[in-house]
């Protein structure tokens, strides 16, 4: 089967299309046959590797 893959981080030059073996499930494990994904810009730049810092900053809002 063809997969795109990743061997390290950087720029979307850094994945290629190769042709692996199709994964066999084992033991109480399920293989799920993917129709359609999506890439986001938070993708993007955790896989360039230039996220911003969260220093300082709350992840959460507090709600009013």
């Amino acid at each position: 089967m063809k997969a795109i893959v990743c061997t390290k981080y950087g720029p979307p030059e850094v994945l290629t299309l190769q042709e692996v073996e199709k994964p066999t499930p084992r033991d109480r494990e399920v293989l799920v046959k993917v129709h359609a994904t999506t890439v986001t810009i938070g993708d993007t730049i955790m896989r360039s590797l230039n996220c911003p810092s969260l220093a300082g900053r709350s992840l959460w809002r507090a709600s009013t």
